[in-house]
């Protein structure tokens, strides 16, 4: 994998945590997103594990 496309994937690793954090719990609710799991979502949304 070249580094810019690890660097990319990353920043969306992070950025798709913070978002889910960020997100009001009764939107979480909604989506069936328990926010605790947001690092386990992220990495799937993103490096498909």
């Amino acid at each position: 994998m070249k580094v810019i496309t690890s660097l990319r994937k990353a920043a969306a690793y992070r950025r798709t945590v913070a978002e889910i954090k960020a997100m009001p719990q009764d939107v979480a609710w909604d989506l069936n997103i328990f926010k605790e799991d947001a690092r386990k979502i992220a990495a799937r949304a993103v490096y498909g594990n």
